[in-house]
């Protein structure tokens, strides 16, 4: 059994991740470190994790894991490594923003890939160390790296995308708490989110002449979890050529899917799935994707990560049911 840290045990991506492993055949949960909930019982935070763990949070870490998780708030990652040495041996996979951008990639002598699967797998599976692409940005680059593949992003990107409550984390926040965000509906970040910076990099990695810009208009959404994006460009080509590009390139992935109807939120929430949709209105294209946010924009992702740097099957303790009623 592969033994698995995890660091900031006790937000939502954490949560989510820990639900994966306890029931991932071939790990074994070693620690869950949070220094705030030191000596409580994992499921006096998870919750719904009554009755299938009993382990408590520690200060404490075993540097001498296989395989460590780090689920920390952006920015703090690069200070947990500076303070805490851990085995040559130890995979890490980091869901921070701290090294996503190839300018941030090597830190301390480690490298670490851009871990979207579909992106580039087989450099995934000889990594030690992985940063987990962003929510939005794992959304957004599925509907374009096909595109990006055929060298057919000609023009500037238009995207609209909405997130739910749990994408600002755990912490309360003025814009998260329930009387405001019932009922209700935001823009925040926009032209600007963080998220812009790995996606530029990732298309542009696949065609390396793409200049226009990506004009992106993040959204609050009043629902718990999941992101629906809406993108449309350019596109000369016909709606049949799209959907055989698209099919084309996800042909050898496993949570990528492609639908010929229109696509809702409710279909891949709980699940490390990503559904796709193509419309054709005159010259411009539109896609539509949609990923929980937690799952294959966050842990369910890293735990897909995980399979390939260890050689397991790809959807080994992934094989999640939607709750589409």
């Amino acid at each position: 059994m592969i033994k698995v840290g995890i660091v900031g045990g006790a937000g939502y991506t954490a949560g989510e991740l820990i639900r994966l492993l306890v029931n991932h055949s071939k790990v074994e949960l070693d620690f869950v470190y949070s220094t705030s909930n030191a000596g409580n019982y994992i499921y006096q935070v998870h919750q719904d994790l009554l009755g299938s763990l009993d382990l408590k949070f520690t200060s404490k870490i075993n540097p001498e894991v296989d395989v460590l998780f780090l689920c920390l708030g952006h920015g703090n990652s690069t200070a947990f490594l500076e303070n805490n040495s851990f085995s040559k041996n130890t995979k890490i996979i980091d869901l921070s923003n701290d090294f996503r951008l190839k300018a941030d990639a090597v830190f301390q002598g480690k490298e670490f890939v851009y871990g979207l699967p579909e992106l580039q797998k087989e450099k995934i599976k000889t990594a030690s160390h992985i940063a987990n692409p962003g929510c939005f940005a794992t959304s957004i680059e599925l509907a374009l790296l096909p595109l990006a593949n055929a060298g057919l992003l000609n023009s500037s990107v238009h995207i609209n995308a909405t997130t739910g409550a749990t994408g600002a984390g755990v912490s309360q926040g003025a814009t998260t708490h329930f009387a405001w965000r019932d009922n209700n509906f935001s823009v925040y970040k926009a032209f600007t989110h963080q998220h812009l910076g790995e996606i530029g990099e990732s298309l542009k990695g696949l065609q390396n002449n793409f200049i226009n810009e990506l004009f992106f208009i993040p959204n609050r959404g009043n629902f718990s979890r999941g992101i629906f994006t809406s993108i449309y460009l350019k596109f000369d080509e016909s709606i049949e050529k799209a959907y055989q590009l698209f099919k084309d390139y996800y042909k050898e992935a496993v949570f990528t899917h492609l639908s010929k109807t229109p696509i809702h939120l409710k279909q891949v929430v709980n699940t490390n799935n990503c559904f796709l949709h193509l419309q054709k209105h005159e010259g411009m294209l539109l896609i539509t994707s949609e990923i929980d946010n937690l799952l294959k924009g966050a842990s369910g992702q890293g735990i897909q990560n995980m399979n390939l740097m260890l050689g397991f099957e790809e959807t080994e303790g992934l094989k999640l049911k939607a709750n589409s009623f």
